[in-house]
């Protein structure tokens, strides 16, 4: 395992890099100008060359990006152009939202989604079948965004079982917690795990056809001794490719989803650094991003590996 992560690391640190350079760069490539932001609509051209200048915008890009990678190399991810905060400070200041809404939308993802696949997958009437596929389907093409509104109007609307905004931290109360958290973490959840249901089912339609089952088949071996045993064992190793990919678009669904129930998140601190152009805080949350999808890609393989003695982390590409 040391040897394969120590493969691993150069392309990883290749791509923060490469992150590092987007995200630096093509904010500054929009339209708008953060110097304009903060001064306001009636300051003068040279209250603004002068917030230009104290910010250092006025320095050339790879100056300005030599200076930045040096700092944040070092863990000091500038000061928010806005609140004049470290960003690190806000970014801690928000994690803990975005992290318990991750988690809990995680474990909805994968529980619905080997659920829903291993039903699709055990069941052998053809009417049943087509149905599973049908909702599957259904759930796989509605974006978060769409799943949110609904779930706000069947749950907190129509029947108002669970609150639709706001926020409680689960460590200051677990129970009003877990209720704010359920409906952005159920619609951040439902897309995702229609992907890893289609997968598991096709991944135990081809297990039932491999040598192996067939002959426990042959050996009066049970229908369920020979789906939990044989088939869906070896049926796993789709979903969990499945969760490192599925993982990385349910952080990204969770900035609309945030905004719709009203979260105070990482997801709506992106969304007002890029409406005040400030850059120092949008950088630090695209690197960060990209540093969890690095490191949840290289834990699924090596989970991979783990699950499936087939495959050797050595000869892992």
């Amino acid at each position: 395992m040391a040897r394969y992560l120590l493969r691993r690391v150069p392309s990883a640190l290749l791509v923060l890099f490469a992150t590092s350079v987007l995200a630096f760069v093509l904010p500054r490539l929009a339209p708008g100008d953060p110097a304009v932001t903060i001064a306001g609509p009636d300051a003068t051209a040279a209250e603004v060359a002068a917030i230009r200048a104290d910010l250092g915008l006025d320095r050339p890009m790879v100056t300005q990006y030599l200076h930045w990678l040096g700092d944040a190399l070092h863990g000091n991810f500038g000061t928010s152009y806005l609140t004049d905060r470290p960003v690190t400070q806000l970014l801690l200041d928000r994690a803990g939202s975005t992290v318990q809404l991750a988690i809990l939308a995680a474990l909805l993802m994968v529980v619905l989604g080997l659920g829903l696949g291993i039903i699709a997958g055990s069941v052998r009437r053809r009417s049943a079948r087509s149905a599973l596929d049908l909702f599957s389907t259904t759930l796989l093409g509605t974006p978060p965004f769409l799943s949110g509104l609904l779930l706000v109007l069947l749950l907190g609307i129509a029947v108002p079982l669970l609150p639709v905004s706001g926020e409680v931290s689960l460590f200051a109360d677990p129970v009003i917690g877990i209720q704010y958290l359920l409906l952005p973490a159920l619609a951040l959840a439902l897309t995702q795990s229609a992907a890893i249901a289609r997968l598991v089912r096709s991944a135990m339609d081809q297990a039932r056809g491999e040598d192996y089952v067939q002959t426990a088949i042959a050996k009066g071996a049970s229908d369920t001794r020979v789906t939990l045993r044989h088939v869906l064992r070896n049926s796993l190793s789709s979903a969990l490719v499945t969760f490192g990919i599925r993982f990385g678009e349910l952080l990204g669904g969770a900035i609309v989803v945030e905004a719709i129930f009203a979260r105070n998140g990482l997801g709506t601190l992106a969304v007002t650094s890029v409406n005040q152009r400030d850059y120092a805080v949008l950088q630090a949350i695209t690197l960060l991003a990209v540093a969890i999808a690095v490191i949840t890609q290289l834990l699924t393989e090596i989970g991979l590996a783990a699950l499936d003695p087939r495959i050797k982390l050595e000869s892992a590409r």
